[in-house]
């Protein structure tokens, strides 16, 4: 899970949002939003996350990524943070395909639990998991019930995403390459978002956590 570092509301969000309370004299409703403007934040969620899924760090291809609600639109206790941007990631799998196993948002549904989930939009979240070379992602530290809870709530464990870490992580045992390949390697591959076309390179936090030692 890579840290979402949230950028500046969309005004014409702001805009609608003043336009909704002032008419509907109340706080605004996520249904109300025009499907325009929900596609124009959907696809800002996308560049500002790198395009990577705020969960899994699959790319969002195109038609197969939806809005997430951090806070779920489903318990009424979190109504008055729906249409909040900071409430707001892109996850991965839109539509699922006969026999696609359910993982990040999806998994997640309506879970919430402040203690035990751990938000995408915490600094401290790439610290809280640890991968092995054959793809697993685990709790850093073994005890760490909130990192446990969240793997199995979002479904991160599962053969689908560990066999494509898994992928991921194999160029770069590639026995033919120097020590300063590698460390080229990693260190293109772990480019800013900014250096990198806007684009985050798919599992990001697992290459870092896995060739930590190569980064310069």
């Amino acid at each position: 899970m890579k840290h979402i570092t949230k950028t500046t509301e969309p005004a014409e969000l702001l805009k609608w949002k003043s336009q909704d309370r002032k008419f509907q004299k109340g706080e605004p409703k996520w249904n109300r939003i025009p499907t325009p403007l929900k596609e124009r934040i959907r696809e800002d969620l996308r560049k500002e996350q790198g395009f990577i899924c705020a969960y899994c760090e699959r790319f969002l291809q195109e038609n197969d990524y939806h809005m997430e609600h951090l806070k779920p639109k489903g318990l009424r206790q979190y109504t008055i943070f729906l249409a909040d941007y900071d409430n707001l990631v892109c996850s991965c799998q839109f539509e699922l395909k006969n026999g696609e196993p359910n993982h990040c948002g999806n998994s997640k549904g309506s879970w919430y639990d402040q203690t035990l989930f751990i938000s995408p939009l915490d600094p401290g979240c790439e610290t809280r998991f640890t991968y092995t070379f054959d793809g697993y992602i685990q709790p850093a530290i073994a005890d760490d019930v909130a990192a446990i809870t969240t793997i199995n709530k979002l479904n991160l464990d599962i053969d689908k995403l560990n066999s494509l870490r898994q992928a991921a992580i194999e160029p770069f045992l590639d026995d033919s390459l120097s020590s300063q390949e590698v460390i080229d390697f990693v260190n293109g591959y772990l480019k800013d978002k900014s250096l990198n076309g806007g684009r985050y390179n798919e599992f990001y936090t697992t290459i870092k956590s896995l060739f930590s030692s190569f980064i310069i």
